[in-house]
């Protein structure tokens, strides 16, 4: 028998993935914070899927994460700043055996939460698939995409990569996934706080080329001193392939803020402009961005953290 996926982290990602294993037939588990939660969980019937009009519920067994029973593979689909103590909650529940796939933005919390479980092998995991939740237990799935994962301590690819397959999940096994996450990183630092102070879909950001050319060349230079080339070739260009290709999107960060929800400049920017002080590296201009984001932020009483 298959071996169960479970999924800690019920926001868009982690509810698109659980919904299409589940359809796969594949064994599926959602791992609730408390009992609070598993009662509204219960209260709802399921987790729903909407594609292309067609809304499908999924009656996904959950649990809460004190739970007792070892947990093999655990898809952790939460935000970044919540991933440590999101993966601190079960490890008790972990073993050597375990596996965990991280779908976080940024850099940073990876570190952090393979620190807190140093007994289990954490799989690195970067996405281009879009959705969004339109209330609670549901999500829309907005647009096809890839996912790509890795390890840099174990190359080697897991079997289970064809449950993805079976679950119709794009994807490949990646032997340089941290420059995947370095990329991800940069163009999520060129687009998406530009959007938050612009107040603006990302098609907005072609008023403001300039700007974003700018915050490009510091990016690139900082990629470069990180030792990610690779990640830092041809970043312009790309960056303005995806605000065209997503001009009608409001990028994550902006629906953070505009939910009044946290969000995640601290491992996107926050993480770019600490890289570049331990390199010694002058980025003027993402380091003004930073604080200006920082200062929207307060302004607006949300965490700047």
């Amino acid at each position: 028998m298959s071996t169960t996926w479970h999924v800690l982290g019920a926001g868009s990602l982690g509810t698109l993935w659980a919904t299409r294993l589940a359809r796969a037939g594949l064994p599926v588990r959602l791992v609730l914070r408390n009992e609070a939660r598993m009662q509204a969980y219960r209260a709802s019937g399921g987790l729903t899927l909407v594609e292309q009009g067609q809304t499908q519920r999924y009656p996904v067994p959950g649990e809460t994460a004190d739970s007792p029973e070892p947990i093999k593979r655990l898809l952790l689909a939460c935000k970044a700043y919540d991933a440590e103590a999101a993966v601190a909650s079960v490890a008790h529940r972990l073993d050597a055996e375990s596996e965990l796939i991280l779908l976080q933005n940024g850099l940073g919390s990876q570190d952090a939460v393979a620190n807190r479980v140093p007994q289990a092998r954490c799989i690195s995991a970067s996405s281009t698939e879009g959705a969004f939740r339109d209330g609670d237990w549901r999500v829309v799935f907005a647009g096809h995409g890839y996912t790509w994962l890795g390890d840099p301590a174990h190359p080697v690819a897991p079997f289970w990569l064809d449950d993805l397959s079976a679950a119709g999940i794009p994807h490949a096994w990646s032997a340089d996934i941290l420059t995947r996450l370095w990329r991800k990183l940069a163009l999520n630092c060129a687009i998406n706080p530009l959007t938050v102070l612009y107040h603006c879909k990302n098609g907005g950001l072609q008023e403001h080329r300039c700007e974003v050319a700018t915050l490009c060349a510091e990016l690139t230079d900082l990629l470069e001193r990180c030792g990610q080339p690779a990640a830092a070739e041809d970043l312009q260009p790309e960056v303005e392939r995806v605000i065209q290709a997503t001009a009608a999107n409001y990028s994550s960060m902006h629906q953070d803020v505009a939910n009044r929800r946290r969000t995640e400049i601290s491992y996107l920017l926050g993480h770019a402009c600490k890289a570049a002080r331990r390199h010694e590296l002058a980025i003027p201009h993402l380091e003004q961005l930073r604080q200006r984001l920082i200062a929207h932020l307060d302004n607006l009483g949300l965490p700047s953290d």
